[in-house]
């Protein structure tokens, strides 16, 4: 609310408009006078709620409110950028290139050509962040000036209005891509009103809006045709089904908002949707309690690729319940808590590579067959001793497989482990204990063994680097395996340079053999 004013820098819709004080925004809420102060004052509410004072009232008098309780400052006028139309802007971006244009024998300009005259009408693409658009312009202007647009960026603009932003929309006939991130936009009236501004329309961007689920829902009628939606940094918490609008989401980017878990499920619905940004949003479970472990879900039927970057993921039951996703072929995981018990990252990678049977691509790395092929044998081999206990090849027992539902799986495509083969469990007891090994040299005679005591913790990439001191060949030619008075004219391959000698079982007297290229 306000007075009247007869200041000509100050429009007489000025209270709901959107404003640029240097180099901050902010919504104008209040015009008029603040006692005892004289002459004309804005009462702002700030994007950024750090750069207010006050709450809107001053003296005790309430002026305004704002959300935040120092989201408002009072600010002259004459400090208040008000913006410009679109036309205008895009005269102002554009008009300042010029076109040479040459004669066909001649090596410099004959005349000079504005691009206004010619070559607006040919854009094909408008960019106008953070250029002060506040409005349409001229009836009609927009058309005739950018009659072939096809993507429009009004980020960091300042519009104040769904119904600024369709007044231009719906003159670009052929847009298909708007970025309209960084703005704050309110529904001032039925979202079906504008729909026929936004009809073609496929890409949108409302990055840090300071949206809320609901709201995007609300508005979602506008957007009959949307394929792709990026609505990171919003204040996006608590999910619910989309209702008849966004059926047609290809791509859903939610990253870095505060979700409730819980509700995840409620964009189940989106059968056509193909990938899912759920990065840096809090989760810890994903639960698709529709199908029992190792069987697939009906839930996100067309879901491919799914960002899961930087949460809080401790539990492996959350890779179990992903593998029920019958389409997911690529996975973003990493900056999690999942962990091994030696605390190995590669360790934690082929379990899951393992766990997941249909993944093609794991942390923007595609899984060539080789490497599926022997995290799934290390998968067997670390948890054969559970599985034999479980029951083995008679019936296992539910605990085991809740907790490894695709284990018998990997045993009908692999076989059982031998006894040998089998991974123990690295005790604390044991993870400081020293074994006694010599190394020997089948191909090299001349050479004497050396025996060595090495911590069972230590990793095979360190135990090559003790090989390079003692025989100075260099670490990538050196290749290891190893033999136990246990298994006599047995030798197991050591195929892993991240795994440690515990996992291979070596113990005190057994020989590792050292060959190189």
């Amino acid at each position: 609310m306000g007075v009247g004013h007869p200041d000509p820098e100050v429009p007489t819709d000025a209270v709901g408009r959107r404003v640029l004080c240097g180099a901050d925004r902010a919504t104008v809420r209040y015009v008029g006078p603040v006692p005892p102060t004289t002459g004309l004052w804005l009462g702002v509410e700030w994007d950024e709620p750090d750069r207010g004072k006050h709450d809107g009232s001053h003296d005790g008098v309430q002026y305004f409110s704002c959300r935040h309780p120092k989201g408002g400052s009072f600010v002259r006028p004459a400090k208040a950028n008000f913006g410009v139309d679109y036309v205008t802007a895009v005269r102002q971006v554009y008009d300042s290139e010029v076109e040479a244009v040459l004669s066909e024998d001649a090596a410099i300009p004959v005349t000079w050509t504005p691009v206004k005259n010619r070559s607006l009408q040919s854009l094909t693409s408008v960019l106008l962040n953070n250029a002060g658009v506040s409005g349409v312009g001229s009836d009609g202007e927009v058309r005739k000036m950018t009659p072939n647009v096809e993507w429009l960026d009004l980020s960091r603009s300042l519009m104040s209005s769904w119904k600024n932003v369709a007044e231009i929309c719906e003159q670009l006939e052929k847009l298909e891509r708007l970025v309209l991130s960084f703005n704050r936009l309110s529904l001032t009236s039925g979202p079906l009103v504008h729909c026929q501004a936004f009809c073609r329309l496929k890409v949108l961007s409302l990055i840090s809006c300071d949206l809320t689920w609901p709201q995007i829902l609300e508005c979602a009628p506008m957007w009959p045709q949307l394929e792709e939606l990026y609505v990171e940094e919003n204040n996006i918490t608590e999910l619910q089904r989309p209702e008849g609008v966004l059926q047609n989401i290809r791509c859903l980017n939610l990253s870095s908002n505060p979700l409730q878990q819980e509700t995840l499920l409620c964009l189940s619905t989106l059968n056509r949707l193909e990938q899912l940004n759920l990065s840096n949003t809090g989760l810890s479970i994903i639960c698709f309690d529709d199908v029992a472990p190792g069987c697939q879900t009906a839930m996100f039927p067309a879901l491919t690729e799914l960002n899961l970057h930087n949460n809080n993921i401790s539990e492996w039951s959350v890779v179990d319940e992903l593998s029920k996703l019958s389409s997911l072929v690529k996975l973003s995981i990493h900056h999690n808590l999942l962990a091994t018990k030696d605390r190995n990252r590669k360790t934690a990678d082929q379990v899951l590579i393992a766990k997941m049977g249909r993944l093609e691509t794991l942390n923007n790395s595609q899984i060539p067959p080789q490497e599926r092929r022997g995290a799934e044998l290390d998968y067997i081999k670390m948890f054969g001793e559970e599985w034999l206990k479980a029951g083995g090849q008679s019936q296992i027992n539910d605990h085991f497989a809740c907790q490894h539902p695709h284990y018998q799986s990997l045993i009908l495509k692999y076989g059982a482990p031998e006894e040998g083969e089998l991974k123990k469990p690295l005790p604390f007891a044991l993870k400081n204990q020293l074994l006694k090994i010599k190394f020997v040299f089948p191909d090299d005679a001349e050479k004497m063994p050396i025996e060595k005591k090495l911590p069972a913790s230590m990793i095979v990439q360190k135990v090559k680097g003790v090989l390079h001191r003692l025989v100075k060949i260099p670490v990538s030619n050196l290749k290891l395996s190893y033999t136990s008075p246990k298994k006599a004219g047995t030798e197991f391959e050591i195929d892993s340079d991240m795994k440690t000698l515990h996992f291979y079982s070596i113990e005190d007297g057994d020989q590792i053999l050292v060959r190189w290229s």
